[in-house]
């Protein structure tokens, strides 16, 4: 009876071990792993040349988060465990970064939803409310959604009732500036520049038309009574280039010119892009360049990062998707920015084949103790066994 209650007792030491492991295991890969991953992110100091935002007089720069495709999965293509795992990677990494971070613009690049484009009213409440779940922020955080093509459809997909319903949810439209300390933002929903003048199409062109003549009216110095008495009703904004965020890239024949870790994979960098799937039409985008004159542009869709120069060495960031189902290795971009400069920096997230291999590794190691620990017990009772019955032989 000794032996068994020994054995007893050691068989729920040996659980209860195994269970504290597993459960320290599963606590660091599903919580503690984005905090130092997200720990070694900082926010990009700009150049010292006197206008930082910092010296005296002058304004703060301006901190914005920039992520984009989060693709949350829908009720037609979406699996409950894909959903679920996704979905809790994509709310601990980002709820992560607004703790240690504490940015003041969040900008998210379009593709917020997978099934946008197909979702009936009942798919999609459901959507929008674990969107804002998995993305809630503090108050003196602003988030700022732009439109992607799974949001609304591709452009032969897209509808009057689909564009409705987003703009209203999250408070956007198609074409505007935002305007933070001096910094411009211009928010442009590039699924609608397809340039065929279909009605939704030629509302946004007149949108983004007038509201070039608006800015430059705002950063030009005026020699003419006829050019001061145009602008004169005309919306003054902040007299310094817009930073251009959508969810299109602008032109570009393919992704053979990007690098870097996360860029395309060889097999696809060198495909070339389809205008107006891919990338924004030739057209399109030197309307945009030569309407707006952006110091910097930042847009998503590809899923993938690459840094390009558009005419006149005006710099494109393509953000990845921040979605794990997408990529191994999710990022995000943190971004400084005052009234005359910039400065941005990446901020990678863990990889999943990491925590795969943790989960992986640590299920093997925990086995082996198990096994090792079963063979000694059984080892101890044979001997014990073998000893009893000697002494009752005696």
């Amino acid at each position: 009876m000794m032996v068994g209650l020994g054995g007893g007792r050691c068989r729920c030491s040996l659980a209860l071990a195994l269970l504290i492991s597993a459960g320290s295991v599963f606590l660091f890969c599903e919580f503690a792993i984005y905090y130092p991953a997200v720990l070694r992110c900082s926010w990009p100091e700009m150049r010292e040349d006197g206008d930082r935002g910092t010296g005296s007089g002058s304004p703060a720069a301006v901190r914005a988060l920039f992520l984009s495709d989060t693709h949350l999965l829908g009720a037609i293509r979406g699996h409950w465990f894909d959903k679920l795992r996704r979905e809790w990677q994509m709310e601990r990494a980002f709820q992560t970064a607004m703790w240690l971070l504490r940015p003041e613009l969040v900008f998210i690049l379009g593709d917020i939803f997978d099934e946008g484009k197909w979702s009936s009213p009942e798919n999609w409440e459901d959507d929008v409310r674990r969107f804002k779940q998995i993305f809630r922020h503090p108050s003196d955080t602003e988030l700022v959604v732009l439109i992607g093509n799974h949001d609304i459809g591709f452009h032969h997909e897209m509808t009057r009732y689909k564009l409705e319903r987003f703009e209203k949810v999250f408070n956007v439209t198609s074409a505007r500036i935002l305007t933070k300390r001096g910094v411009n933002f211009l928010l442009v929903n590039s699924v609608a520049l397809h340039g065929d003048h279909c009605p939704i199409c030629q509302s946004v062109e007149n949108e983004l038309h007038s509201l070039s003549q608006a800015l430059n009216c705002s950063v030009q110095s005026f020699q003419s009574e006829s050019k001061k008495h145009r602008c004169r009703d005309m919306q003054r904004y902040a007299s310094t280039p817009p930073i251009l965020l959508q969810h299109y890239p602008l032109y570009r024949v393919s992704d053979a010119e990007c690098t870097g870790e996360d860029a395309a994979p060889p097999n696809e960098r060198y495909q070339l892009f389809h205008e107006r799937y891919d990338v924004l039409s030739q057209d399109a985008s030197k309307m945009l360049l030569w309407w707006f004159q952006p110091r910097l542009i930042l847009s998503g869709h590809t899923h993938s990062a690459c840094e390009v120069f558009h005419e006149n060495r005006i710099p494109e960031i393509s953000v990845p998707s921040f979605n794990w189902r997408n990529r191994n290795n999710p990022s995000f971009i943190l971004g400084s920015f005052s009234q005359s400069d910039y400065a941005l920096s990446k901020c990678f997230l863990p990889e999943e084949s990491s925590v795969i291999a943790v989960y992986c590794g640590s299920a093997m190691l925990l086995a082996l103790i198990t096994l090792g620990h079963l063979s000694l017990f059984r080892g101890a009772l044979h001997v014990t066994n073998i000893l009893l019955g000697k002494q009752k032989s005696l």
